[in-house]
């Protein structure tokens, strides 16, 4: 099915398996947690996204919302679905995810660990409009954090076992926090 454009501009381009995902109601959302995805492109997070890495339920990992470089925002996951997108906080967290290659291809590499990419001005803007809407539509939403805020453990390097690398780093040091903060109304929680 092509994906759908509501009239604030966001496409619903929801997962095939969004509907084996838990429900909960929209108030028990009190945190947005940002990504970015480490991978090249939007197409290839849609892959990534489509993956059945949970055979119990038939679910994969994935955030609510993508914004590509150029500000399209996309929802894979409606808020009212709990998305595999961080550990112990997905029952009450949203995520939001911004393309951006991260560390890719070689995450866990220790000579890879640098994040050089920028966020470009439309994709920060449409996230900042995201982040409004968001404010209206999630009554109980008053946080907000990077993913390597919340997912802080270090495992084996993948080209050097002796060297322990962060597992997340997203949204990483390129990512305009005082900009985000300054606008968003939200709560940064460490």
């Amino acid at each position: 099915m092509p994906p759908l454009t509501d009239d604030t501009g966001i496409e619903r381009h929801h997962l095939p398996y969004v509907e084996r995902l838990g429900a909960r109601p929209v108030e028990a959302v009190e945190l947005v947690v940002i990504h970015c995805t480490e991978l090249p492109d939007l197409a290839t997070a849609r892959e990534y996204g489509e993956r059945l890495l949970y055979s119990d339920s038939g679910t994969g990992n994935s955030g609510h919302w993508y914004i590509d470089r150029d500000g399209r925002v996309v929802e894979y996951v409606p808020a009212t679905r709990i998305a595999h997108h961080v550990r112990g906080r997905n029952a009450s967290s949203v995520g939001i995810e911004l393309v951006n290659r991260g560390r890719w291809p070689h995450w866990l590499d220790a000579g890879h660990q640098a994040m050089e990419e920028a966020y470009p001005e439309p994709q920060i803007a449409a996230l900042l409009g995201l982040l409004d809407r968001l404010r209206t539509a999630l009554p109980a939403l008053a946080c907000i954090a990077g993913h390597e805020d919340l997912d802080t453990e270090r495992v084996p390097a993948t080209d050097d076992p002796s060297v322990l690398v962060a597992r997340k780093r997203d949204p990483g040091p390129l990512f305009p926090w005082p900009r985000v903060l300054a606008s968003c109304g939200l709560r940064r929680v460490p």
